[in-house]
This record gives structure tokens, sequence and C-alpha cells, in this order.
């Protein structure tokens, strides 16, 4: 199933929601005070667009109710984790429009109180150490239509148990040697059940807390402790934590917790044309597809942010698509919808010239400069004017010259005539070309009665975008589009992989572009219309005052329409 949500009406109010009619009747209950709400990422990786759909869920409950959203990072995973994931991740939080409360969290901040309950279940007989290898804990742990069967050191005493989980906190035994588990029910119907991990044994250093550990808690038994720890109220993920459940309440049920959470699940955010599985996201960017996390082509926040989106336009697309418990599958193109909403309403105009053309306008003084005065923005005067010099020489697109029309084709053709945005209109008398047949330059007159008028006695339908030629910037245009050429990029020919179906299309590099030099003041938080190309802004990471790059956000049409 496809949901395509297309509404054009704009609410201040938030749309309603199963958990956030949960949460209104556990206030009005008196189940809770305040509501305690909590994002908690795992630093393995960049954030993507479905946490995203979180991010604003946990934070815009906790707002709306007088709340507090912490952050905390549920790092229990060193091997995989990294600094400059949990950097990242921050970054996102923040650029989003949210903020955290209090400081920010990390489940290795209650490596010692998790422990302490590890322990606190041996002696009440409800874990032991498993000498078990991971394949023979495998086949003793069954399948979905067989009972697992207990581990043959499942019955060891109490005493040994406490001695052998001390002395694999000590590093006396390997990587993979034993493990810590819950004793529960290997015939449960609930795999989660069939005694679950508490503690690997990893010796590898942790990010925030070096080598002191070098047993680590599994996130099962550390998401709901730390949930309590901090005093959570509703614990919200998606909804492949459902089978999770059931284990997420034995151990607040087992343990002397300081509190009870409850956890609810939603539908994640599932995208067409989309991957947004860390695993392969990190292949992307291990292998090269992709410039890295942030390449304004990829699903992670920091891609969107890179390519131009902007934090409105996430937020409301998280609020357009609303939270269900059914899975869907989300079209792309409403999130393009969303940023194409945002940006043609709040984005200034500007010209560039991708292919540049070069023309002279053969009966206009050669050194004669007009400086036109042009609206940024055609429904914003508060966004004021910009002046642009018109002169003898300018810069046309390639694409609007053509001496072979086809059918409809309403710009510049021999002897026809054209409008220069907020300029005159030119005519096509000649064009200069190269041995091969290529034209490299055109020479046109213009009308001089024509700027801000109509020319008298004949219509000229075509306007075409323009800038001088020696009073222009040159610039670097990257083309964005989707990553994946296919809806579903996990479906691909037997054998096959997500990686057939890249889009060898999704970036085009143009160099020698001109710009108008209202651009060379352009930010890093601005974003512009090239008139008739799209919506553009700086790229990031490569664009230098010297040497300009711009990153095409969206083109100003659905080009990928059902």
């Amino acid at each position: 199933m496809v949901i395509y949500i297309m509404s054009n009406s704009e609410t201040s109010l938030p749309a309603n929601n199963f958990i956030r009619q949960i949460v209104r009747e556990d206030l009005q209950a008196g189940r809770c005070q305040k509501v305690i709400t909590r994002f908690p990422p795992e630093p393995n990786g960049y954030l993507h667009i479905g946490h995203a759909k979180s991010i604003c869920l946990n934070f815009g409950l906790a707002n709306e109710f007088n709340g507090v959203c912490h952050l905390r990072f549920d790092d229990t995973n060193p091997t995989k984790e990294e600094q400059e994931y949990i950097d990242a991740i921050k970054h996102d939080v923040e650029w989003l429009g949210f903020h955290w409360t209090g400081s920010m969290c990390h489940a290795s901040d209650y490596f010692e109180q998790l422990h302490k309950w590890a322990v606190y279940l041996i002696k009440q007989g409800k874990a032991y150490v498993c000498d078990l290898s991971p394949e023979e804990a495998r086949i003793y742990r069954g399948s979905l239509h067989e009972a697992g069967k207990n581990s043959p050191y499942r019955n060891r005493s109490i005493e040994e148990n406490l001695d052998l989980f001390a002395r694999m906190k000590n590093g006396e035994f390997k990587d993979g040697e034993k493990v810590l588990r819950a004793k529960i029910d290997m015939a449960s119907p609930n795999m989660n059940l069939r005694d679950p991990i508490l503690y690997r044994i990893r010796h590898a250093e942790h990010h925030q807390t070096g080598n002191q550990w070098c047993i680590y808690p599994s996130y099962d038994f550390t998401h709901g402790q730390s949930d309590a720890i901090e005093g959570i109220t509703h614990s919200i993920c998606t909804l492949e934590f459902e089978d999770h459940r059931p284990l997420y309440e034995w151990f607040l049920d087992n343990l002397p917790v300081p509190s009870k959470p409850h956890q609810y699940e939603f539908a994640r955010l599932n995208l067409n044309y989309t991957i947004t599985s860390k695993r392969k996201l990190k292949l992307l960017v291990d292998e090269k597809y992709v410039d890295g996390w942030d390449d304004p082509r990829m699903s992670t926040i920091s891609g969107f942010r890179r390519r131009g989106f902007t934090a409105v336009a996430i937020r409301d697309f998280c609020e357009r698509i609303g939270v269900g418990r059914a899975d869907a599958i989300v079209d792309l193109g409403v999130l393009e919808f969303c940023i194409r909403e945002n940006l043609d309403a709040n984005a200034p105009r500007a010209m560039c010239v991708l292919k540049p053309l070069k023309v002279v306008i053969t009966n206009y003084p050669e050194d004669k400069i007009e400086i036109l005065e042009l609206s940024r923005h055609p429904k914003n005067e508060q966004l004021g004017k910009r002046q642009l010099p018109f002169e003898r020489e300018i810069y046309i697109d390639q694409n609007d010259y053509n001496e072979n029309p086809p059918k409809g084709y309403k710009r510049l053709i021999p002897e026809g005539e054209v409008r220069l945005r907020g300029s005159y209109v030119i005519k096509a008398e000649k064009a200069i070309k190269d041995a091969q047949g290529n034209i490299v330059e055109l020479h046109c007159s213009y009308d001089p009665k024509t700027l801000g008028k109509n020319p008298e006695g004949r219509k000229v339908k075509g306007v075409i975008h323009w800038v001088p030629a020696k009073q222009s910037i040159p610039c670097e245009v990257r083309l964005y589009d989707r990553l994946f050429k296919s809806a579903n990029p996990e479906k691909t020919e037997e054998g096959g992989s997500f990686l057939d179906n890249i889009n060898t299309q999704s970036l085009v590099v143009l160099k020698g572009c001109r710009a108008e030099t209202s651009l060379a003041e352009a930010s890093l938080e601005d974003r512009f219309q090239f008139e008739r190309e799209g919506y553009f802004c700086l790229d990031s990471k490569d664009s230098k005052p010297e040497a300009l790059v711009f990153n095409r956000t969206i083109t100003l049409r659905d080009s990928w329409g059902q």
C-alpha cells in the first residue's frame, strides 16, 4: 500500500494520533503527573528520515503537554559506535528545532547500575552464565515452529554464576567465550523470551567509558532499565519492538527499578525510492557509492540538510504522514511536495545559466550598461529587490535555442523572438558554429521599446533566463536526483542487490555555469529558486567564496509522477 498525502491545508494544531490520545488520557486519569519521553538512538550511524519521525513525535509530545524529552544514546556496542555519530545526531536534533531536557544522557552512564541489576538477577536465580558458542546457542534456541531447549549450563549454582560473571567482568575470558543470560522460558512462543543475552564479553574501548569495562549489556537489557532510571512515562518505539515488549516488561517486573515505564509502538516510516537500513547506508558510504553520510542523495537527515531541505519542511512532512499502527509505504513525492511548498513561499529568486551559450546583442551599444531592478520574490515584497546589469554580451542556456524546434517549443529559434526575464525582447539572427557544427555563439538584436512592455503589433510567448557575460560569476552546479531508480530498491533479480537499483543519473555535475552576482553573497542557510531550473543551496562541504558550488534541492515540478 502506498500513501499519498498531498494536503495543502495549513494549521497550527498538530494532527491527532493514537499515542497523543493515550498521553492525554493518562494525564486526565492521573496515571502520570508529567510527560517524560526520550529519543534513544544507537550511535552506530547517522540518523535517517525515519528517525526524524521519531524525533518529531517524542519531542513534539513533550512540548505539547509541557513535559520533558531526553536525548539518550543507547551505546552498548563499542565495536560499532563512534563519537562522530554522537556529534552528528546532536546536530540533527538541534537542526530540526528540538532541545533535550537537562544533560545529554548515555546508557553507559548507567553501566554500574545495570551491572548491579545483573548480579541481582543471578542472586534471584533468574540469570546464569552460559558457555554455548553462538552457533550452538542458535541451535538450542529453536525456531518459530519449534521450542528451544535448555542450555546445559542453565542449572549452574548461584555461587558459580556469581563467580563466573565476576571473572567475565575482570577480563579472564575471551570475546564470545561466555555470556550472561536471563532464565525465562526456552519453550516460549516469543523467541525474545528464550533466555535472552544480558551481557557479552567485548574487549573493546568504549567512546565514553574507555577501558573500564570488557563486558557490555545487551540492548534489550539496557533499554527498559534506562527508561526506568530516567522516569520515562511513555517509551515510544517502532513496531519491530512489539515482540520485545514482553521482555521489556519482564525485566521491569523482576528488578527493583525506580519506575515502570510503558512501551508503545507505532509504524515506522517506510519511504519508497529509499533505503533506511543503517547497515546498507554504511555500505554505500564505505564502498564509495556516495560522498559520505551527508551525501545529498542519502536518506540521512544530514544528507537532506546538505541538499537544501529545511527543518520546517521535514517537520511538516512528519506531521502530514501522521502516526499510526499499520505499516504502509509513503510516497517520496510527499516529502518532495513539502520542500517545494516551503521553498516556493520563502526562497528568493535568482538566475543561473547551467549550460552557457554566449549571446551578442549586435544593436546594443558596446560601452553601455543598464542596471535593471528585479524582484527577489514575486509574492513577497519584503524580500526586496536585486540589481542585475544588462550589457551587450549575455549568456543564455544552450537549451533555449533550437534550430529545429519540436512542436510546442516556445524559446528562441532562428528569426524568432523571446523575452529575457525582467528585460528586453531579443530576436535570433545568426548562429556561430565551430568546425564540428556546434553552436558556440548567437548573434541577436533587441527591441529597446520592450523593457517592461509588450512589443507593439506582435506577441512574444517565450520567456527565458539569462545573466550578463562580464558581470556574472562562475560556479559549479550539482544536479541531485533520487539515489534509486526503483520504488522498491530491495526488489531485485534473483541473486541481485539493492545496489543494482542505484540511479546512475542521481548526480550530474555541471562546471562552468554562470550566476548573477547577487549569489556571491549567499550563505549556507540561504535557499534560492534558480528561475526555470529548480531550488538550490550552497554545498556546505565543497563550496568556497572563490569557487561556489550549488546543490539542486529539488526540481520545480515532480518529474517522477506516478
